[in-house]
């Protein structure tokens, strides 16, 4: 059986600010420059006062386990090998309400727990793509 390559991102005008700071193992989330909303996923417009001018702000990478699930089938064969998965919903804490779709790695034996403090970390896809990624912060 042949390995699957990996499915990969594909960036854009609103989302390569995202890739190109991954890359540089940083995280950066999308922020309003007339009224400091963060928003995730970027998108063209900010939600909270409808200004054009946004741009990429570092943020921290910490945050807390909102919401997740294990996956323990592949939904696509490059997944496979990486069963069982963790997918999980992380809420950063730069604002109330900013979450970001993610995964949990090097999980313990006990697993984690909604409201779990994580802190991002970054996996290489490709020579390209790192992918942030998060793990629990050991107490």
């Amino acid at each position: 059986m042949t390995e699957s390559p990996p499915l990969l991102p594909a960036p854009d005008e609103l989302t390569s600010f995202f890739w190109e700071a991954a890359r540089r193992r940083e995280l950066m989330i999308q922020r309003c420059s007339a009224c400091g909303t963060y928003q995730h996923p970027p998108e063209p417009v900010c939600h909270s006062c409808l200004s054009f001018d946004l741009g990429g702000a570092e943020v921290s990478g910490r945050g807390t386990v909102y919401s997740y699930t294990t996956a323990t089938q592949a939904f696509h064969p490059s997944f496979a090998d990486k069963l069982p998965l963790c997918i999980a919903v992380v809420e950063l804490d730069e604002r109330p309400g900013l979450k970001l779709l993610t995964n949990i790695v090097d999980l313990p034996a006990d697993g984690v727990n909604v409201g779990d403090p994580v802190e991002v970390c970054f996996r290489a896809l490709s020579d390209e793509i790192d992918l942030p990624v998060f793990r629990l912060v050991r107490a």
